[in-house]
């Protein structure tokens, strides 16, 4: 029997039914198969994106099966299913639930209402900018009924359910319903004004005042109280007119589903239905799903997650540049508890790490909201005593302002990771490693079709992790904005180690990291990039001292990216060179290529004290690309191609160096030179302090930056200054 679509008439789902109470195997599988993603809409937002989620669905489904031989009336399958749902929310919500760490909240943030924190249930998991967030915030203050009730009103909203099967999921009619559903929106608005006013800046004095003995907790009584001030003030009840009706902000929000283990962790209990039943789980687990006309990937290996489908804020916001310092053992911390917590300068650092390849010499914390370790289990309250096993269910609990700290150690996953909560300029979500450990991700196990990390999340700072063996790309983010990725190292992937790419790619800072050995068997020389800003536009972006080498294809690639990109102080070298063996070699690897692609874009990039040695093709190389690029004091020594290969772009060039190169330079009319060397043909006559890369090759400063050297130094304002205070 054929799968049923979502769409399926009460008629298909009754003859289902019937054939399901006779024995069809086939027909109770579709059954589950249709249903399955509509339960998890549902009980997801209920329980917050909790590791709950995934027990009540299988209550509910395991219900559903034993049940289903007593239905009365098979035409109301859906509405029966969607009861039951309901009924083990309930349920799962009065009994008494064990301290996690998951649902403390950081000194800053407001605090989470014991009774489930359903703003987030509701929405998502992701603090939203403008009403979103304010909508968020709302929902924290409604009563428990009003949350279950929103919970079942926002899949109305978006077309997944009937305003007769929401009843039916409340056990009332439609009328009575409609009333229980006006109500609630009644409350939702009168603590959206409420939400609107504790946030607005500056806040009314009077509301200051009043809420000064409020211990932060929402609570009917503040709620009462709240609403009477915002309605009665003048700066207050302004907000009123502002709001943006619900079903709007609503709009966009995907439900997706859960994690794959849950099907492997069905109980004996559940034996009674056909392993077939089961195994629907795991196809609605790896499927796609569409989202305001964009495809989202179901994330793996973690907890049910949620997609919001915005579109990318195309403005510019200044990020500070994160300045590399080691963390100080203990900081933050009684010296005791630092001690209990192995920090920096362990000498049990784990074996890894001593296979690794040149330190990026990142120091991490010793103090987070969510641990993982290689020893952890996804079912453990993800504290330093009991870490989490995954990266994926790190990523699929955090919260913005919270840190994941990776403890040391070598995590093998069999999934992908996808990274999709964004934090926010107030509130940015750190991913890192633990004091001096260094946790390694082998990414061996991952199947090749997949990336090993994607993340289209913003506000982040990722640093201290190494990433290496993925079969396609180690780290991909898709239209990020406003990331930090620091101290990373990323190795021997057969596409690249780290890409940002797509429209809406904002303002994102890659410092301080290595990237190296990439390169595919399959294309011996074609594919293998250090690092890439490709395919999209958006402004902001900066890349400082990082190191790409040994790659099979360019150390730097910014093809087909149409807004300028800072580059300045990193170094490329030894790309291009068969060091594998592999046959057929064909490598014409740049250490800069600053365009390509397709479409050829052109972008004013800005290249500044870059330093490009060994390299097989040129040092610098335009790709093409006709913009305003700047190049000011770079150092091209030693490739075996061009130097300066800009024949087309109006570029600027001054300072620069190119020495011992196949050939110097080769520079269109349209540029603009000034004090290069090739322009009085004496680059040889440069006098380099060294010309032995072993210090630059190897291991970096302790806090993470470049480390000292004298190679290619010139002690001239000419070419690379080889360090980033220079």
């Amino acid at each position: 029997m054929s799968k049923v679509p979502s769409g399926a008439t009460a008629v298909d789902v009754s003859v289902l039914v019937d054939a399901a109470r006779a024995g069809d195997e086939d027909a109770l599988t579709d059954l589950i198969s249709v249903h399955l993603p509509l339960v998890y809409g549902v009980v997801g937002k209920a329980l917050n994106n909790h590791a709950d989620v995934d027990d009540v669905v299988q209550e509910t489904m395991i219900r559903v099966v034993r049940g289903l031989p007593g239905l009365r009336e098979p035409d109301r399958f859906r509405s029966w299913v969607l009861a039951i749902a309901h009924r083990e929310v309930q349920l799962h919500l009065r009994r008494p639930k064990p301290t996690s760490r998951f649902d403390q909240q950081d000194p800053g943030a407001e605090p989470a209402d014991p009774a489930g924190d359903f703003a987030e249930r509701t929405v998502t998991e992701l603090v939203l900018a403008g009403q979103r967030r304010n909508l968020v915030e709302a929902a924290r203050w409604l009563d428990d009924d009003d949350r279950r009730l929103l919970s079942l009103w926002w899949q109305e909203a978006v077309g997944e359910l009937s305003r007769a099967e929401l009843a039916a999921a409340l056990s009332v009619g439609t009328r009575h319903a409609s009333v229980r559903l006006r109500r609630m929106k009644v409350q939702l608005e009168a603590t959206r004004m409420i939400a609107h006013a504790l946030r607005a800046s500056p806040r009314c004095r009077d509301l200051d005042g009043l809420i000064r003995p409020w211990n932060g907790h929402p609570d009917p009584l503040w709620r009462k109280r709240l609403s009477r001030h915002v309605r009665g003030c003048p700066h207050c009840g302004r907000y009123e007119r502002e709001l943006v009706a619900p079903e709007q902000l609503l709009y966009g929000v995907a439900a997706l589903p859960a994690a794959i283990g849950l099907a492997a962790a069905m109980p004996a209990t559940a034996s009674t239905a056909p392993a077939a039943v089961w195994g629907v789980i795991r196809d609605v687990f790896s499927s796609k799903v569409a989202a305001g006309g964009a495809a989202v990937t179901v994330a793996l290996g973690g907890a049910f997650t949620y997609a919001v489908v915005e579109r990318p804020l195309l403005g510019t916001e200044a990020v500070p540049v994160i300045v590399s310092s080691p963390t100080k053992p203990g900081s933050g911390m009684a010296s005791g508890a630092a001690q209990s917590f192995g920090v920096a300068g362990s000498s049990a650092a784990p074996s890894s790490a001593a296979l690794a390849p040149p330190a990026s010499g990142a120091n991490g914390v010793v103090a987070g909201d969510i641990y993982v370790a290689p020893d952890g289990s996804d079912g453990g309250a993800g504290t330093i005593e009991e870490p989490l096993a995954t990266l994926s269910r790190a990523v699929a609990v955090v919260r913005p302002g919270q840190t994941i700290v990776m403890r040391g150690g070598l995590y093998r996953p069999a999934e992908p990771v996808e990274i999709r909560t964004s934090g926010s300029a107030q509130q940015r979500i750190t991913l890192t490693n633990y004091g001096a450990e260094r946790p390694v991700i082998d990414a061996g196990r991952v199947p090749a079709d997949k990336w090993m990390i994607t993340q289209s999340a913003s506000y982040w700072t990722v640093r201290g992790l190494e990433i290496k063996n993925s079969r396609s790309h180690a780290y991909v983010c898709l239209a990020c904005q406003y990331n930090v990725f620091q101290q990373l190292v990323i190795h021997d992937n057969v596409r690249s180690s780290l890409t940002l790419r797509d429209d809406g790619t904002i303002g994102n800072q890659v410092l301080d990291c290595d990237f190296f050995n990439n390169r595919d068997p399959a294309d011996p020389g074609g594919v293998g990039t250090g690092v890439a800003v490709k395919f999209g536009f958006g402004e902001g972006n900066l890349l400082r001292g990082n190191r790409s080498f040994n790659n099979a294809n360019d150390g730097f690639d910014f093809g087909s990216f149409a807004s300028p990109v800072t580059v300045e102080h990193n170094w490329a070298y030894g790309n291009g060179i068969n060091r594998w063996g592999l046959p057929s070699w064909d490598s014409n690897a740049t250490g800069f290529r600053f365009g390509g692609g397709a479409p050829v874009r052109s972008a004013a990039h800005v290249a500044r004290h870059n330093a490009a040695w060994d390299n097989v093709g040129s040092g610098f190389d335009d790709g093409g690309n006709t913009g305003a690029m700047q190049m000011i004091n770079n150092t091209a020594f030693r490739n075996g191609g061009i130097g300066f290969k800009v024949p087309r772009a109006a570029a600027v060039l001054r300072n620069n160096v190119s020495v011992g190169n196949a050939s110097q330079a080769v520079v269109g009319e349209g540029a603009e030179l000034g004090r290069n060397t090739w322009q009085a043909g004496d680059g040889g006559a440069v006098r380099f302090r060294s010309t032995d890369p072993r210090n630059a090759q190897g291991e970096r400063a302790l806090d993470g930056t470049l480390a000292a050297t004298g190679f290619l130094v010139t002690g001239t304002d000419l070419g690379a200054a080889m360090s980033a205070g220079g």
